[in-house]
């Protein structure tokens, strides 16, 4: 899947709004379920896009320490 600038941040919000409605809103079971899997689902790809951000950072730090070792 194609990352796009700030998809993280996009997601975040949605969830941070999917939250706030299932608190806040009288909403149907059959739209909490809803509401429930899709933030389940921005989860996953808000924790799978922080893992590529922390192997971007480790690699960039190994290779600033190989390049001083050099």
């Amino acid at each position: 899947m194609e990352k796009k600038s700030g998809e993280f941040e996009t997601a975040l919000a949605r969830l941070d709004a999917i939250v706030k409605q299932l608190e806040t809103e009288d909403v149907s079971l059959d739209q909490s379920v809803e509401l429930f899997k899709e933030g389940k689902d921005l989860a996953r790809r808000c924790e799978a896009l922080l893992k590529d951000a922390q192997t971007k950072i480790e690699a960039a730090g190994n290779g600033a320490a190989a390049a001083e070792n050099n």
